[in-house]
């Protein structure tokens, strides 16, 4: 067969091209035939893992910040090692007011005496007691006077050549040391986004408070970054001021010591950043991955390449991805059921158009051969019923193309049947026909029956049902409107005494163009859709409609019953 050329109808309705797209679909697809989006979204690394990884490692990244500023831990030692200068100036203090002050009255023509007017410094004895002392404890000590000369320094030696100043060299570095260019570079950013203002003290101010008789101190910042703590006191005996003894020393220590607190946390910081990568890949996969197959399966529904997808594993997880596999594979099955609809029913509407069009076609063609007048007559008439029968149809099937549609988007509010049963008794017995049949409503419960559902939909399937029931009573029959409540449902049965149904339809007559009518009437008065536009209404209110014959004791058929089945509401209606 060619592409374009027409595809024949079998007796079905079915064309051959429904059925050749049904056996295509049906082919499981393997999870190896992946589409191109699952290929494009599966090379490198998915958005929603660099998103994970962004924000797991950007927290811990501020977290470790945090700690490596360690501006309290550094203050601490600070105010710990200027507390030890301190006990340690006052040691110095008390050893040169002891030992290296000397009286006026006692050597009052001593050309070396400096000091008050009863009290002096022993200058060469002072030097030598702050030289051996501050090569114990590793400061730099001064005296100075009241008018700021420096009376001695440990730094400096005296010689045959004049004072010689001694520095302590640094320890050799290599070539690239990375932790300290680390730890640098760290301490240069914190200086330019934080100042502290207690490293901004005066070390002159320090010393003139020691010459009144106080104790000061200072924390002064270099611009690569070290401190020089100092402290200042008096240098006094018998409560009178002599000179200002000073000690300072660098941070070193405590550069040291900050440091290697930085160093430990760097070392956590790396461990935790590799397992927070680790934990965040593995997150990212077990949400990306699900994700992308996902996205690749309903890719391929909606391509058309398969009706069923490799995706029981996604269902059967627990948790969110679990519940969106699910109802991606209750709503693609929703849909197919759709599509099948749909294509049965274009199938069905073709197969039902096509016999009146092919009688309506057949009479136009002989009307203009035939001249008896008569027979014209009998061919307008056979014209005219296929005409009404198609407008009947199409507009019978206009309405259940549009129902679906319509069901969606209703909303449904509490529905008293008592009430509504009882009006539909009343309005069939006011407008009873000549056949004499009569209505009659039964409740088998106690109390109102309220559904919660569309009250103008329950309406059209119970006309629809009554209507049925009316075609195949008898004259002067009667219908019986059955109402009761079983298991949370109300039961709504109606009953004729016709023929009852034929054997073996009693499913079939709730599909779609199927016609079981009476002998007495008319060809094409019904479109067959009254049924099945019913059953799609009861389904949408999530009940259940089927019919049976009624027996009678010796087994006998004395009729049919249509049984709606509707789940009870225990909300009343306004």
């Amino acid at each position: 067969m060619k592409i374009g050329d027409k595809l024949p109808i079998d007796s079905t309705g079915q064309s051959d091209d429904v059925s050749e797209r049904k056996v295509e679909s049906d082919r499981l697809v393997s999870p190896n035939n992946s589409t191109n989006y699952s290929s494009g979204h599966s090379k490198g690394i998915s958005p929603i893992t660099r998103r994970i990884l962004a924000i797991n490692v950007l927290a811990l990244a501020v977290l470790v910040v945090g700690l490596l500023y360690v501006g309290q831990y550094r203050q601490e030692l600070i105010d710990s090692e200027i507390a030890a200068l301190n006990i340690q100036a006052e040691l110095f203090a008390a050893a040169i007011g002891e030992a290296a002050v000397g009286d006026v009255e006692n050597n009052f023509n001593d050309p070396t005496r400096r000091g008050g007017a009863n009290q002096f410094l022993i200058v060469d004895r002072a030097r030598q007691i702050v030289r051996r002392l501050a090569s114990t404890t590793r400061t730099n000590t001064q005296i100075i006077m009241a008018n700021g000369k420096v009376l001695a320094d440990s730094r400096l030696l005296g010689g045959p050549g004049g004072a010689v100043k001694v520095e302590e060299l640094p320890p050799p570095k290599s070539d690239v040391d990375f932790s300290d260019q680390m730890s640098d570079g760290f301490e240069s950013f914190l200086r330019l986004l934080l100042r502290d203002p207690s490293h901004e003290a005066d070390f002159v101010a320090a010393t003139k408070l020691a010459l009144k008789g106080e104790q000061g101190k200072s924390v002064q910042s270099h611009s690569d970054g070290s401190l020089s703590l100092s402290v200042a006191v008096p240098v006094q005996r018998y409560k009178q001021v002599l000179a200002a003894l000073t000690l300072t020393k660098d941070s070193k220590q405590i550069d040291e010591a900050v440091f290697q607190v930085r160093l430990d946390i760097l070392k956590v910081f790396g461990i935790a950043l590799f397992v927070t990568v680790l934990l965040s890949i593995y997150l990212a996969r077990t949400i990306a991955r699900p994700l992308v197959r996902l996205a690749a399966a309903t890719e391929q529904i909606r391509k058309g390449n398969a009706r069923h997808y490799s995706i029981s594993d996604l269902m059967s997880k627990k948790g969110e991805i679990g519940v969106l596999a699910t109802a991606l594979d209750e709503m693609t099955e929703d849909l197919w059921q759709r599509m099948d609809a749909i294509e049965r029913f274009a199938a069905d509407v073709a197969h039902e158009i096509k016999n009146p069009l092919t009688s309506l076609r057949s009479a136009v063609e002989t009307v203009s051969r035939v001249e008896d007048p008569g027979q014209q007559k009998k061919l307008m008439s056979i014209i005219l019923d296929d005409i009404q029968r198609l407008d009947r149809l199409i507009s019978d099937i206009s309405d259940a193309s549009r129902l679906d549609a319509e069901l969606s988007r209703a909303k449904m509010a509490p529905v008293n049947l008592d009430g509504l049963l009882q009006t539909m008794v009343d309005l069939h017995e006011a407008a009873i026909d000549g056949h004499g049949i009569h209505l009659s409503l039964v409740r088998e419960h106690a109390g109102e029956l309220v559904i919660h559902g569309m009250e103008d939909r329950i309406v059209q399937v119970l006309r629809n049902l009554i209507s049925n029931a009316v075609s195949f009573s008898p004259d002067e029959g009667s219908i019986t409107l059955r109402v009761s409540n079983e298991d949370s449902f109300v039961k709504i049965c109606v009953e004729d005494q016709g023929p009852g149904l034929p054997p073996g339809t009693e499913e079939n007559i709730f599909n779609r163009f199927y016609q079981e009518r009476p002998e007495s009437e008319k060809f094409g008065t019904h479109s067959g859709l009254g049924l099945s536009i019913s059953k799609q209404i009861i389904d949408v209110h999530g009940g259940t409609i089927h019919a049976e014959n009624l027996l009678s004791e010796a087994g006998k058929v004395v009729g049919a019953c249509f049984i709606v089945r509707l789940p009870q509401s225990t909300f009343k209606p306004e």
